[in-house]
């Protein structure tokens, strides 16, 4: 088992910068590709980025791309989304999960049934 849980969401103008952190417990990520998602009030959730513990790749959505970025402290078990540039379209509750990869070490799934772990989530506000 591993349990997730989420921090650093917040109101945040736009233009603006947060860092949300995904920490876990009950056992390392190592197997494990860990991914952010995020869903906005009446739509479906979606993928933002993720990492391959293993292989250290990551995948980011097109929609993020080049805002932001995804980060690992591997002492701490804890992955981290850096956001920047923030738009008010980045609105949502912004989860983070966890999916064995085990024989798959470049594998990092973007669809959320792939996922087995959830943390509660964490809002996100970008004001206009």
């Amino acid at each position: 088992q591993v349990q997730l849980v989420e921090s650093g969401g917040g109101l945040v103008q736009a233009g603006g910068s947060l860092r949300l952190s995904c920490a876990a417990s009950g056992r390392t990520f190592g197997g494990y590709a860990v991914g952010w998602f995020r869903q906005a009030p009446g739509k479906e959730r979606e993928f933002v980025q993720g990492i391959n513990w293993y292989g250290g790749n990551t995948y980011t959505a097109d929609s993020v791309k080049g805002r932001f970025t995804f980060s690992r402290d591997n002492a701490k078990n804890t992955v981290y989304l850096q956001m920047n540039s923030l738009k008010p379209e980045d609105t949502a509750v912004y989860y983070c999960a966890a999916a064995p990869t085990s024989g798959r070490p470049y594998y990092i799934p973007t669809r959320t049934y792939e996922y087995d772990y959830w943390g509660p989530g964490t809002q996100v506000t970008v004001s206009s």
